[in-house]
């Protein structure tokens, strides 16, 4: 809060109180995890946006840390070292700074966020439309009105994959894109291509796996090109994705009526309550068809909550900015005279704790509010 006069900051003090009480009295318990993080999970699962905008550097002992850029990591690492069992319920709340090269107007290298994560709830869509009221019920309790909520489910988007019959590594490279539009098209439409008449740079390494295992075509290509490892790759990854693209080669390709089906559901945009009909003119395989009731149960506990979804829009490609995420997720938008401003969201991300080294699974749901985004909007 650097910067900031004596009024502005007892002002943003009041704010991030009114909703600390908010997550407190609805029984989470306040926690402070760590400012100074091992960096490893924040390069490795955030997105692009976060991984390029993280404060990293080496401590004494030669290991890679930084500055937490927000503090959902920090909590799961929070929960990993105090709970008895990882797999049992625990519901926590925060206040604290987060740092972030600046990339636009409301976003300082230090600011303040607000949050919630709750680990190992025993009712999933519960659990997801409970965290959005949360959100909504601490924004509405410092004064903000007028917002616009979008939801998405990467859930609905891995199930259709998973009904889509294709090569697991394509499901993989689909996956992997999806934070990526462009480069998720051109990966989608090369699959429904075919993929032998279509010669590039590395065909003709590609071509000796005929005759090599893949580990010494490239050990040999290096060599002789004098190549340096670059870009956090061991030999043995990149073996292994030149090994994965000549088996590409002899693939059948994905049939066009499967791909405009995944296209189909991308291009959904649509208030939450209308979700039904469109999805019920799509052939659902059984994957889908689990996650689809998923997503029902969680629109009837919204409304059992006193949420409204036909105020709500769904957006297939919406993903938040961060990697991690595996299910529900949103974002709660202000639009001011700049410009739309984020001011909170969040979602489900039931694979994060397994790689942070639980040694069961652990789901997990959270939030988090940009405290002096929504100080800046409401005056």
């Amino acid at each position: 809060m650097a910067g900031k006069s004596k009024t502005e900051r007892e002002a943003l003090e009041r704010q991030n109180a009114a909703i600390m009480a908010v997550f407190e009295r609805a029984g989470f318990d306040y926690i402070a995890p760590d400012i100074i993080q091992p960096a490893d999970i924040f390069l490795e699962r955030s997105g692009e946006d976060i991984r390029a905008r993280t404060f990293v550097f080496i401590d004494p002992s030669g290991a890679e840390m930084c500055l937490r850029p927000d503090l959902t990591v920090p909590a799961c690492r929070y929960h990993l070292s105090h709970a008895e069992k990882p797999d049992e319920e625990a519901k926590y709340c925060y206040l604290g700074q987060a740092f972030r090269f600046p990339n636009e107007r409301l976003s300082p290298q230090e600011f303040l966020q607000a949050g919630l994560e709750w680990f190992a709830a025993p009712d999933a869509a519960a659990a997801e439309a409970r965290v959005l009221k949360l959100a909504i019920s601490a924004l509405e309790a410092t004064g903000l009105t007028k917002f616009r909520v979008t939801l998405g489910d990467l859930g609905l988007f891995s199930a259709l994959l998973e009904d889509t019959p294709m090569p697991d590594r394509w499901r993989q490279r689909l996956k992997h894109h999806f934070w990526r539009p462009h480069a998720f098209r051109d990966v989608l439409e090369s699959f429904t291509s075919s993929r032998a008449a279509n010669r590039t740079s590395i065909s003709p390494l590609i071509d000796r796996l005929a005759d090599e295992p893949a580990s010494e075509v490239v050990a040999s290509e290096m060599t002789a090109r004098n190549l340096p490892l670059v870009g956090g790759r061991s030999l043995e990854e990149i073996a292994a994705r030149l090994a994965d693209k000549s088996a590409d080669r002899s693939e059948p390709q994905l049939d066009q009526a499967m791909a405009g089906m995944i296209t189909g559901y991308l291009d959904i945009v649509e208030p939450a309550s209308n979700l039904e009909g469109r999805l019920n003119r799509m052939e659902q395989g059984r994957n889908f068809r689990i996650a689809w009731k998923h997503c029902e149960a969680r629109l009837a506990e919204m409304e059992e909550l006193g949420l409204n979804p036909k105020r709500f829009e769904f957006k297939a490609t919406f993903g938040r900015e961060l990697e991690y995420y595996t299910g529900f997720v949103f974002q709660i938008d202000v639009e001011t005279s700049d410009g739309i401003v984020a001011v909170a969201g969040g979602g489900r991300y039931d694979n994060l704790l397994s790689d942070m080294g639980s040694p069961v699974p652990v789901s997990a749901v959270g939030c988090a509010i940009h405290t002096e985004r929504l100080k800046a909007v409401l005056g």
